[in-house]
């Protein structure tokens, strides 16, 4: 049997994927990312190995993605997120065209054709207002952690507007509405909103097509999904549970049994001749 790994190490999370060649996930693991990346691309490499009871020994090939994958001194190759996304998300959902991820620090849309290559794509990154960072700022103003947000957010009853361009403007609204005395749920149910609205632009810029497939550590927050859904007026594909999370490690670990396929077959044909 040959197995596979896949690291994403992103800004915020690092996760890690081993595949089996019959395409099965036997290990995981999720991390903060912190500021050592290379010490937690090791571990969190190390504590999917043991989730899935191998040694470094048994992996075939190594593949990593995410904005510090230039620190995975121990892989084979490396790939751009988009490339990995695109993978992972057309693995889950052959049928998937457009890809909305949304991250702590980024947000990314992109168009896929029916083989899960890119064909457009567009980047949000220079403004926490349009990443998941800001919904976790806005849950410490009021006092929350990241894990209460969701929670905190089947409460609303009438969702305020946020819709300051930039984090400081949008934080600004924040801090206003609190004063106003306006619950918390439903200034968060209103963050999330403004955070939709954005994610729906950047799908447009690139010619959003179904079906639509939407991945990263916010998609955690199910009214995220219900509200891009409903701005669509189109079903959206969700991975279940924290597979939202490692949609683009689990890209890597396909891509790294294709490049073994490949590098075998180079072998054979160099072998014929």
């Amino acid at each position: 049997m040959t197995i596979t790994a896949g690291l994403d190490i992103g800004s915020t999370y690092a996760k890690a994927v081993i595949l089996t060649d019959d395409q099965q996930i036997v290990g995981k693991a999720l991390s903060p990312t912190g500021f050592k990346l290379r010490e937690v691309a090791h571990d969190v490499y190390q504590r999917a190995l043991d989730d899935a009871g191998v040694d470094r020994a048994d992996i075939a090939y190594v593949i990593a993605t995410g904005s510090g994958r230039h620190q995975v001194d121990f892989k084979d190759l490396h790939v751009t997120d988009l490339t990995a996304s695109a993978r992972g998300a057309c693995h889950l959902f052959p049928g998937t065209r457009t890809i909305l991820d949304v991250g702590g620090q980024t947000m990314k849309a992109s168009r896929v054709d029916e083989v899960a290559k890119v064909v457009s794509f567009r980047l949000n990154d220079k403004c926490a207002a349009g990443t998941g960072a800001f919904l976790e700022k806005t849950a410490r103003y009021m006092g929350f952690g990241t894990e209460e947000i969701s929670a905190l957010m089947t409460t609303s009853k009438e969702p305020v507007p946020i819709s300051g361009v930039c984090a400081v403007f949008a934080e600004s609204e924040v801090i206003n509405h609190l004063s106003l005395g306006t619950p918390p749920a439903d200034i968060m149910q209103g963050a999330i909103e403004s955070l939709t609205g954005r994610s729906v632009q950047l799908m447009k810029r690139v010619r959003a097509e179904p079906e639509y497939t939407l991945i990263g550590g916010i998609l955690r927050f199910e009214t995220m999904g219900t509200s891009v859904s409903k701005l669509l007026d189109a079903e959206v594909n969700v991975p279940e549970g924290e597979m939202v999370q490692f949609v683009s490690a689990l890209g890597c670990a396909i891509l790294a049994h294709r490049r073994l396929e490949k590098l075998r077959t180079e072998e054979l044909v160099g072998t014929d001749a």
